[in-house]
């Protein structure tokens, strides 16, 4: 069992460099007062380490690392190479990334870097083996983080020389032949044939849409470039540090790589929760940006635990949750008083093993001056201190053994956001929305969810919904011809194949083994413009399709919209909530799930024994609806407060 196994515990993020040095001692006294138990060092301090090239600093970060220890702090410390030094840029010009329309991501910020440029990466995996050999065996340094937040700031995608020379030896080790690859891309639409591998430009200034193909398999490449640059490290952190936890900390609705597959070189999966933020820069209208703007909306920080508990086979920490006032999002505004708690011990409900909060003091210089922390930078308590306090104090509830594993399973796949990006055929469709709107369907109707990639078991599940799979691997239709659950697919679930082309037998193609109908046309639809039904309606988006199967919804013009066969359902167009509820709450009782109906902005989640109940609402809400008959609360009460949490032992009978 590693360090990281053994407790649910609280971290926080901090910057010893940012500091005096007579501060440090006290700063690490008053961590462990407040139940901070681990510190997370060091994922910026490249120019600190080594201010000029071959030339280290130690002094400062051995003294840094020697005062957290003894204060009995345990410590993540990461490779600092999301900041690669003036120097290394000014000798290595070309290493920076260039944008989609030709102009270099210059010095002067953060991720100026291009993954595909060889002498960064002998330079990243320099820096981390000379960083892992100094500290690797310390005794207060229980896991590593990798670099920081890849894909923040949109730097995924490079458009170098470097990028291109790189994606031209990919797809000449994918493909072999080029007249492979003009047949899977289908040039020989617009004249687009090559000759040569050498012949392929990157899918960028081109004047009209590239083709889908070719940026998808950029799309690919390049995520295939993060997995390989975090690999090195990951290779290096092992030898030189056995028995450590290695990690990363991803994003919020960022899909720019495959999770999943970075996920394999790691022990856990980490993500940066800012609730506020999410809520003010995504898809989400104003009604709840104004309902939600000091809690954040009661199903965002849920579906990213849910996401990556599946991203880390079970383990996930939340490596930055926010204390206060962001300074990125277009509106900053403070959480509602309680909601850090809330956050906090939402995160632990879904299994997280840690929350480390960003970050310790607030920075009075730089870029992030604007961003709170537990402290102010008069090193005076801010207000997210004594909630956080507060959590430490209610960790005794959360069991290390304590785990429950979900009734539903949902299935996203971060190539199926790619696609839908690539072609929307509607403005902002996206399948990683679609995930989330049926994700919070669900979660209004009391259930856990486990979000899995589509080569996760699902024989242990009752109900698995795939919301937008546009590529449907054979495995995948094997398994859920397998499966005993009852299960739905979504509008596009199908649609292509792998080499972005429609199916020759049409979409769903290899789904209509399992459900026989064809989709034969698909429309979008503009905001205001629905198809109504009896009782419901379709919007933004939907599927003609042709089959025998009687429709289990039809339009008033008679056009089926949901389709079943046995146990296996197909949603051929995009319903209004309330539908998709009903549709759900009909699956769930055929097997026999359970379902409770959640108020309005007040969700639940089963953690062993014990059930917890958050309210995201700046109002209280009863839940006395939610009580078994004799239910003795263990934390809070049945008239919850604004941002209240509740929680009892339920033994999963309803009485």
């Amino acid at each position: 069992m590693t360090f990281a196994e053994k407790t649910r515990r609280l971290g926080v993020c901090y910057y010893p460099e940012h500091w005096p040095r007579e501060w440090w001692a006290d700063d690490a006294a008053r961590m462990i007062a407040m139940g901070i138990t681990q510190v997370r060092v060091g994922e910026f301090a490249w120019s600190r380490i080594e201010p000029e090239s071959g030339r280290f600093d130690w002094t400062w970060l051995d003294e840094a690392i020697d005062v957290l220890d003894r204060a009995g702090l345990a410590i993540v410390l990461c490779t600092p190479t999301a900041t690669p030094p003036k120097w290394l840029v000014d000798a290595m010009p070309d290493m920076i990334a260039i944008d989609a329309v030709g102009k270099p991501r210059r010095f002067g910020s953060r991720r100026h870097y291009c993954f595909s440029h060889e002498g960064y990466r002998r330079e990243s995996r320099r820096i981390t083996r000379a960083v892992a050999e100094r500290y690797g065996r310390h005794r207060a340094v229980v896991a590593w983080q990798t670099d920081n937040e890849y894909g923040c700031h949109d730097t995924v995608l490079s458009w170098s020389p470097a990028a291109l020379a790189a994606f031209r030896r990919w797809l000449s080790e994918r493909y072999v032949d080029i007249d492979a690859l003009n047949a899977a891309w289908g040039n020989v639409f617009w004249s687009m044939e090559y000759r040569s591998f050498d012949e392929i430009d990157l899918p960028n200034l081109t004047v009209t849409e590239a083709n889908p193909a070719h940026v998808l398999d950029f799309r690919r490449f390049s995520s295939w470039q993060v997995k390989e640059f975090n690999r090195e490290q990951c290779l290096i952190l092992r030898e030189s540090s056995p028995g450590r936890d290695l990690t990363h900390n991803f994003m919020g609705f960022v899909t720019d790589f495959d999770h999943h597959d970075l996920a394999e070189d790691l022990d856990v999966a980490a993500w940066d929760s800012y609730p506020l933020g999410f809520l003010e820069q995504f898809w989400f209208g104003d009604d709840d940006k104004h309902r939600y703007a000091r809690q954040g909306h009661p199903d965002v920080s849920a579906f990213h635990h849910d996401l990556y508990r599946g991203v880390g086979r079970g383990r996930w920490w939340v490596m930055e949750q926010q204390p206060g006032p962001v300074n990125w999002a277009r509106y900053n505004p403070a959480p509602l008083p309680g909601m850090v708690r809330l956050w906090s011990l939402e995160a632990f409900a879904h299994g997280a093993e840690v929350v480390s909060y960003f970050r310790w003091r607030q920075a009075p210089f730089a870029q992030e001056q604007m961003h709170a922390g537990l402290l102010r930078p008069d090193r005076v308590d801010d207000v997210a201190a004594l909630e956080v306090r507060e959590t430490a104090a209610a960790l005794s509830h959360f069991a290390v053994d304590s785990s429950t594993k979900a009734e539903v399973a949902l299935i996203f796949d971060y190539q199926a956001e790619w696609m839908t990006a690539i072609q929307p055929q509607g403005a902002g469709f996206s399948a990683l929305r679609v995930c989330f709107e049926w994700y919070s369907a669900l979660r209004q109707l009391g259930l856990d969810i486990d979000i899995l990639p589509p080569a996760a078991e699902l024989s242990e599940y009752r109900m698995i919904v795939v919301p937008c799979l546009p590529v449907i691997p054979d495995t995948l239709v094997d398994k859920l011809r397998a499966v005993e659950a009852t299960v739905i697919y979504g509008p596009r679930t199908g649609s292509k194949t792998g080499q972005f082309s429609i199916p020759r037998n049409l979409p769903p193609g290899e789904l209509q083994s399992l459900l026989p109908i064809k989709v034969v046309r698909v429309e979008s639809l503009r905001e205001g413009l629905v198809e109504p039904g009896a009782d419901f309606s379709v919007s933004r988006w939907f599927e003609h399709v042709e089959s025998a199967l009687p429709p289990e919804l039809r339009l008033h013009d008679g056009r089926g919209v949901l389709f079943r066969q046995g146990s296996h359902r197909y949603l051929a167009g995009m319903v209004d909530p309330g539908t998709l509820h009903k549709i759900f709450r009909q699956m769930a009782s055929e097997v026999g799930v359970g379902i409770r109906d959640m108020p309005e902005g007040v969700r639940t989640r089963r953690f062993g024994k014990l059930r917890f109940v958050f309210n995201h609402c700046a109002e209280s809400r009863s839940i006395d609806a939610l009580l078994p008959k004799d239910a003795a609360l263990l934390v809070g009460m049945r008239e919850l407060d604004a941002a209240g949490v509740a929680a009892w032992i339920d033994d999963g009978i309803r009485k």
